[in-house]
């Protein structure tokens, strides 16, 4: 009976030594463990997830004929690509909107988001930044002909119309207090919008408006800058490792030259 009450005791104090030790073990591994930071998933993965624009021409169009996406951002993405991961391919784009690409980032469905989006301060308190890589500033389009050539012409009898989630929306509501916006979700539905008479003026970056205006010759672009929007890359706040890469590829592509061409191939002859 003694024989068996000290076997029990024995045996049990045994199962509580490891279960003791697998716990400091695994409080060890997680103590010890360093989460991976975007960069390495990336290279892990051997592919960058960029969140692109599908609706802006001259930097995100889906090609309806073959269903590729094209424009400015997406040749500098696959540039990326190539010095990042060495080859242009390894890339995957997903459509974004104004208003869903920073969900998207933070929801880690993307890597970055490269889709004409202004560096602000506010922003910057929920991603962080590459360093610029493309200037442009708010302006206005019109149909010609109008009345109206300037932000001095909008008035409380002028809807004027922009995009949900862009810094444009809020810029033209201090610029132009009473002159009522109308807004939607991208910029296909509003310059659908401006076609049909909706709104009087569509307001956005001037680079963005140029791809408007290159779509149809019956509209153009009035007026001079009343913001500066600088594009700059997305990623999630922390990623230093990865903004760091990003822009040590940015640098690379402007001595190179390839940046210019790029540029050209996109904006020569429609920017001022």
């Amino acid at each position: 009976m003694f024989k068996t009450k000290k076997f029990l005791l024995l045996t049990i104090t045994a199962l509580m030594s490891v279960m003791l030790l697998a716990a400091c073990s695994s409080g060890d591994d997680k103590a010890g463990s360093k989460e991976e930071n975007v960069l390495e998933t990336i290279k892990k993965r051997d592919k960058i997830i960029f969140g692109v624009k599908y609706d802006t021409k001259l930097f995100g169009l889906k090609n309806p004929s073959t269903g590729d996406v094209e424009g400015f951002d997406i040749d500098i993405a696959k540039q990326l690509a190539k010095d990042i991961l060495g080859d242009e391919t390894k890339i995957e784009f997903v459509e974004v909107t104004s208003k869903t690409r920073i969900p998207l980032l933070n929801k880690g469905d993307i890597d970055a988001i490269i889709a004409t989006m202004t560096v602000s301060e506010e922003r910057k308190k929920e991603v962080d930044f590459s360093e610029i890589y493309f200037n442009a500033g708010q302006s206005l389009l019109v149909k010609k002909g109008s009345p109206i050539q300037s932000i001095d012409d909008l008035t409380k009898d002028t809807t004027v119309i922009a995009v949900k989630g862009s810094t444009s929306t809020d810029n033209i509501r201090e610029a132009a207090p009473d002159a009522p916006v109308l807004e939607f979700e991208n910029y296909a539905e509003a310059f659908t919008a401006l076609k049909a008479g909706k709104g009087e003026v569509l307001t956005t970056d001037d680079s963005i408006l140029a791809g408007m205006a290159s779509e149809d010759d019956s509209f153009e672009i009035v007026g001079e800058q009343f913001t500066e929007e600088p594009y700059g890359i997305a990623v999630k706040k922390g990623e230093k490792e990865f903004v760091d890469s990003l822009n040590t590829s940015l640098e690379s592509l402007k001595s190179s030259g390839d940046f210019d061409t790029i540029y050209d191939s996109w904006f020569e002859g429609l920017l001022k």
